[in-house]
């Protein structure tokens, strides 16, 4: 009873397909979950909603997905955003594209997405194995042979053997829904490498005093473009948000992905915000005069008010030393651009980054250097298989991890069949 074909540990989306798949062949399947079920952080992936996939082409995939998104083509020749979509509907999970290609499950509920895969895994008579952690994988020669694991409540160890072990534990992000790093430690264990971990989708810290007067604030339609040492880094555009003394939104935790890996001391890192994007200084000082034309004699804090969220308004008038109760006609030729200027430029110092637990998904991992880029298979241990965020492999936000995910589980399967028959069965 302790003998099974594959042994898959973590049941996250990665782990969660390649067990089932294997199972669908014939294989006797035993997924190990440190949680008390499967699929924990997919649960609570976008923002509940799930992020399934992106719509978008290979190759902008391939451009996006760091820190080499060509590992992937040959996998996504075999598994891709069509074909996840195909098997979500095979489910019974209806799916709808949204703005910018993002694909969410039709009910917008990402535990149904969970729900369904565990009938899917409960139908094909894999055994799941809960509240259990895996201490240590088990060699027979040069071979794997096996899982050595501890039961959670019970404290007790056990012995599971199987040539074929799947390690899709998850990276460090989120950590309260058991991504605590297993899977680096295990395969660090077998001779792979690990390269420096971060935590990425992350927002992002600012000493700026008044940060906690924003708050709740969203900036929508900005452009925001960080500056390292004086020298522009990167930009985006999009929406930021503030949220108790951190910033975060669409385009703060894209950012994140390249800029954690540059918040050192040695560093000066801020970030400009062009709160009028669509407007250049010129047609934004005719938008000013006109404003003051026709409300000439409303205080300059009201008038900002047309311009700016009123959480921005004061910050705007402490920084330039205005007079907020002065009448908006009184306004100076040299006031006015000040005003411009700090719209067009609005600084925030970056000091760091929020901890794994804040973090959508974990920069870094096992080099893919190690692994077979269409099996996933190890090429350090036999019998071992590697899949999801435990690889040194993320995209963006907007669906392009969990698609990372699936696939990487659904080849890991694909090469496990592979392995065993290497003909066609007939």
């Amino acid at each position: 009873m302790d003998q099974f074909d594959v042994i898959v540990i973590g049941g996250g989306p990665a782990g969660m397909i390649t067990a089932g798949r294997c199972a669908e062949a014939g294989l006797k399947v035993m997924l190990i979950e440190k949680m008390h079920r499967p699929g924990r952080k997919l649960g609570i992936t976008g923002k509940g909603r799930c992020k399934l996939t992106n719509t978008a082409a290979v190759e902008d995939y391939s451009e996006k997905i760091q820190p080499d998104g060509r590992f992937m083509r040959s996998s996504f020749s075999m598994f891709f955003n069509s074909e996840l979509i195909s098997f979500m509907n095979s489910l019974g999970v209806e799916t709808e594209t949204e703005r910018g290609g993002r694909v969410f499950p039709k009910d917008g509920k990402a535990t149904d997405i969970v729900r369904r895969l565990e009938s899917w895994l409960r139908e094909n008579r894999v055994k799941l194995l809960c509240n259990t952690r895996a201490d240590k994988l088990l060699l027979s020669g040069n071979r794997l042979s096996g899982v050595e694991v501890t039961d959670s409540i019970s404290g007790k160890k056990h012995r599971y053997f199987s040539e074929s072990v799947v390690l899709a534990t998850g990276g460090l992000s989120y950590p309260a829904t058991g991504s605590t790093g297993d899977g680096y430690r295990l395969a660090a264990s077998l001779g792979h490498t690990l390269n420096k971990t971060y935590p990425s989708l992350v927002p992002l810290e600012s000493r700026f005093k008044h940060l906690p007067l924003l708050k709740g604030l969203k900036l929508k339609n900005v452009k925001a473009s960080v500056y390292i040492n004086n020298q522009l880094s990167d930009e985006a555009f999009g929406e930021i948000n503030f949220i108790d003394k951190s910033i975060s939104g669409p385009i703060i935790l894209n950012l994140s992905r390249t800029l954690v890996k540059k918040i050192i001391p040695q560093n000066r890192i801020y970030l400009s915000i062009d709160l009028k994007p669509a407007l250049d200084k010129q047609k934004l000082d005719a938008r000013l005069l006109r404003d003051i034309d026709k409300y000439g004699s409303l205080e300059l804090k009201n008038l900002l008010r047309k311009l700016l969220p009123g959480q921005l308004v004061r910050i705007c008038i402490n920084k330039l030393g205005l007079n907020q109760n002065k009448a908006a006609s009184q306004l100076s030729s040299d006031e006015r651009s000040g005003i411009i200027e700090w719209l067009k430029d609005f600084r925030l110092d970056i000091s760091g980054y929020r901890p794994y637990s804040e973090a959508i998904i974990t920069s870094g991992g096992i080099e893919v250097s190690e692994v077979d880029q269409k099996t996933f298979r190890s090429k350090i241990a036999d019998g071992l298989y590697l899949a999801g965020e435990v690889l040194d492999l993320d995209g963006p936000t907007g669906g392009y991890n969990l698609q990372i995910a699936f696939t990487t589980g659904w080849c890991a399967a694909e090469g496990i069949k592979k392995d065993r028959w290497p003909e066609p069965r007939s």
